[in-house]
């Protein structure tokens, strides 16, 4: 640790307590000179000898007649502190605050002279110090109480000399903000993209808050040039303008609301910009993706735009910038969009709408050969409104066995204040879909019909003989639960359920781009599942409607339907050929119940966590025979303690590589031992090239140890058998045990817990403790389980 490093807890640093012991027990001279002091401590200081230098200045602190005073003597009479770098002054100063902290001793008087007298010469000191010594000087001298005076005069001297973000701390630490022009102390670090110390400088204090956020506000207006702002301040020699863009600024200011807690119609200006970046966004999902309806884009497009001139102006730019004179016209008839500045094509094309009688969507909105079609009836799609409607359905959605599909909707919103409220749950099941409208069979809040529906939803999520499909089904369940209080804990209730998501990431298909890496116009998401299973997307351009508005439009009733119903058409098609998608696991064992079968199934397949990814595939047709825990053995990698002591506690043999251990040798173990290699990350690669095919899993980090533990023994097959639980220790690995009595039970619990007993060199194994003393008193027992194992346990029926 350098010495001239001040930052150190003195409640946590062992080393800044007193190292010198009782100050009682020695007697300690006083009177001593500071600048003698000081030299006496040179010479540690210059060999960084920390412990020995601590225990010297605090027994020179102790001799001194007033520490104060000495300090500022001290300060006075040298000059190394004066330049940029650590000193033995700085240190000493920090080291002193720390020292006072600890031996609390009078001090003179709040307002008294003699205070008064300290803090003047500390504030010309002040005027002089580098970083380094600012803390420890308004901490000792207590300078938030001094006169603001010259404290002022000092912060104003710094910020002329360019010196703001020493200005700015200095002044959040003196507690000086309501005396200084927040703008002209704020806007050089802004400018320098140095926010997190503006946000402390407004720490605590809502008004200055407020102007932040006005300040920043009224930098995301439109037209305006944050350049003229920069000439205002010509000592920021590095203005970062690409972090000042008005969408940039915009993210600021809207985390900084939701920090504070303010209300966004404080920031009109980044409303405006968030409309614009809205804008731009439906514009492109209109004109380029053609995934939005004309009736869902003009409907938001009219909700964002308003009357804003500018806004206006910004979307005719946006739509004449596209190349389809038919659609742009068709959006500016829709919205009713000044004329005046469109090209003469749009123009041409604009007047013969106005001429027809009745207008059509565009050509591209009803290609419904080109996507993913609902295989039931229309009638067959249940809109249900009220608890009376959806109660004659119960049976049917509680069925034990079956598959459903689980799916939500929601109005999107393009503006600052948090994910709207659910409108939609659907549920399809074989043959229908169930449509429920959220906000009717939840209101009013506590009602009977509420209550009942909730429950209804809690017997759904938590039947484990219902397997639950979905799509992302964690981050919907989060929702429900947020916009009703009702249904909080609905993602916790859930059982028996396959969030498809997770097999998609896991699933191979030939010539067909992997989740997340399709182009610009490619489905993505649960429509790029469904082409890749089922042969064509889905028609995604109701995704974005209004979910809010009743009664729902014919096309976003069939939308939602569709949204549900494929997932069960994907689990099926996955159900069926498995090895197509290069699929294992319960998915694959579930396959041999075949279809007809899946009602009498009474516990789902926990397929999400089964399915081997890409690069640990067995191969195809290729049965994995069942193995016993305790012929199972593997080695873990260092970083896989967890998931080595959850196997462990299921009778498996594991071995774990030390801290630091090369990777490299769990090759080697496993050549030797016949053992499986667990492993994570990029040691993934180079261990499964040194051991045959199969005898290398890579394991998913992001699962808690024990989900680690069941993927791999579905995985390998392994077959866990009451008599494997606990059959080996966490810690060591031992499988061999010992019975003792109560009794002597408790002696090794009281000898575990006292290392400084008699016991504590006697020899055990890795992770475990056992007194010499204990096991001689067993010798056969101790020879033949030693000779074995190396090592036993000993076990008691103490609870």
């Amino acid at each position: 640790m350098d010495p001239g490093d001040p930052a150190c807890d003195p409640a946590s640093d062992p080393a800044t307590r007193d190292p010198t012991g009782d100050p009682t027990a020695q007697s300690v001279p006083t009177g001593q000179d500071p600048l003698l002091f000081l030299q006496s401590l040179q010479m540690l200081w210059s060999t960084r000898e920390l412990r020995q230098l601590r225990e010297e200045a605090w027994r020179g602190f102790a001799a001194l007649d007033d520490p104060l005073t000495s300090l500022l003597d001290m300060l006075d009479g040298s000059q190394g502190w004066r330049g940029r770098g650590p000193s033995l002054e700085a240190w000493v100063a920090c080291e002193l605050k720390r020292w006072l902290q600890t031996r609390p001793r009078p001090r003179p008087a709040q307002g008294s002279p003699g205070l008064k007298q300290l803090q003047a010469r500390a504030v010309r000191v002040l005027a002089e110090s580098p970083p380094s010594l600012v803390e420890p000087l308004v901490s000792i001298f207590q300078l938030q109480d001094a006169d603001r005076s010259p404290l002022l005069a000092h912060i104003h001297r710094l910020h002329q000399e360019g010196r703001f973000k020493e200005a700015v701390v200095l002044g959040t630490k003196l507690q000086l903000q309501p005396d200084l022009d927040f703008e002209t102390m704020s806007a050089p670090l802004l400018l320098q993209d140095k926010v997190h110390l503006v946000e402390r400088y407004v720490d605590s204090l809502p008004d200055l808050q407020q102007r932040l956020l006005a300040l920043l506000d009224s930098w995301c207006q439109p037209g305006f040039d944050i350049r003229v702002v920069a000439r205002w301040y010509p000592q920021v020699t590095s203005v970062r303008l690409e972090r000042l863009s008005p969408r940039e600024l915009s993210r600021q200011v809207l985390r900084l609301l939701e920090r504070y807690g303010l209300d966004p119609a404080l920031c009109p200006n980044m409303i405006t910009q968030q409309h614009l970046a809205a804008l731009r966004y439906l514009c492109h999902k209109r004109l380029v993706e053609r995934s939005l309806s004309q009736e869902s884009w003009a409907e938001h497009v009219q909700g964002l735009v308003g009357q804003n001139q500018w806004l206006q102006e910004q979307l005719l730019q946006l739509l004449t910038a596209h190349n389809d004179a038919a659609v742009v016209a068709r959006c500016v008839l829709d919205l009713s969009l000044p004329t005046e500045q469109l090209p003469a094509t749009v123009a041409t094309e604009l007047n013969r709408l106005r001429l027809q009688e009745g207008t059509t969507e565009a050509p591209f909105e009803d290609r419904e050969d080109d996507h993913y079609q609902l295989p039931i009836a229309r009638e067959d799609i249940h809109f249900l409104a009220s608890w009376e409607a959806l109660s004659r359905h119960q049976e049917e959605l509680l069925q034990p066995g079956q598959v459903v599909g689980v799916d939500l909707e929601w109005k999107p919103s393009f503006c600052a204040g948090g994910r709207p409220r659910a409108s939609l749950m659907q549920v399809a099941v074989e043959g229908r879909v169930f449509l429920l409208d959220l906000p009717k069979l939840l209101s009013p809040a506590g009602g009977p019909a509420p209550r009942a529906f909730s429950r209804l939803v809690s017997r759904l999520l938590s039947e484990p003989s219902v397997t639950k499909l979905g799509y992302g089904m964690a981050g919907d369940l989060r929702s429900l639960g947020a916009s009703y209080p009702a249904l909080a804990h609905a993602e916790k209730q859930l059982r028996g359920s396959l969030d498809l998501l997770q097999v998609h990431k896991q699933m191979r298909v030939v010539d067909m781009p992997a989740p997340g890496v399709d182009g610009a116009r490619g489905p993505r998401g649960l429509s790029l599942l469904v082409q890749q299973v089922l042969g064509k997307p889905l028609d995604k351009t109701q995704q974005l409607s209004n979910w809010d508005r009743r009664p729902l439009g014919e096309g976003q009733l069939v939308y939602a339907a569709t949204d549900a119903y494929c997932l069960l058409e994907v689990y099926w098609a996955l159900c069926r050929e498995p090895a197509r998608f290069h699929l294992s696991g319960d998915l694959a064992r579930s396959l041999r119940l075949g279809r007809s079968d899946r009602s009498r199934m009474q516990e789902p397949p926990r397929l999400q966590k089964a399915l081997a990814s890409p690069r640990q595939v067995p191969a195809e047709g290729v049965a994995i025979p069942e193995v016993r825990a305790r012929a199972f053995r593997v080695v873990c990698d260092s970083m896989l303690q967890g998931l080595a002591r959850s196997l462990r506690c299921l009778g498996v043999d594991v071995l774990v590589l030390g801290a630091g251990e090369d990777h490299r040798r769990a090759a080697e173990v496993a050549r030797q031992e016949g053992r499986v290699i667990l492993t994570s990350g990029l040691p993934y690669q180079k261990l499964r090239a040194q051991v045959g095919a199969g005898r290398c899993l890579s394991v998913d980090c992001s699962l808690r140890a024990r989900q680690q533990a069941k993927a791999v023994l579905r995985h390998f097959n392994v077959r866990v058998t009451p008599a494997d639980i606990f059959s080996r220790c966490q810690a060591c690995n031992c499988d061999q045990y010992l019975k003792v009595s109560k009794d002597m039970m408790k002696q090794l619990v009281w000898l575990g817990s006292h290392p400084e007993g008699p016991s504590s060199t006697a020899g055990v194994s890795p992770g475990c403790c056992h007194p010499t003393g204990l096991l001689r008193s067993f010798p056969p027992l101790f020879l033949r389980f030693g000779a074995r194992a190396g090592a036993t346990h000993a076990v008691s029926d103490l609870p």
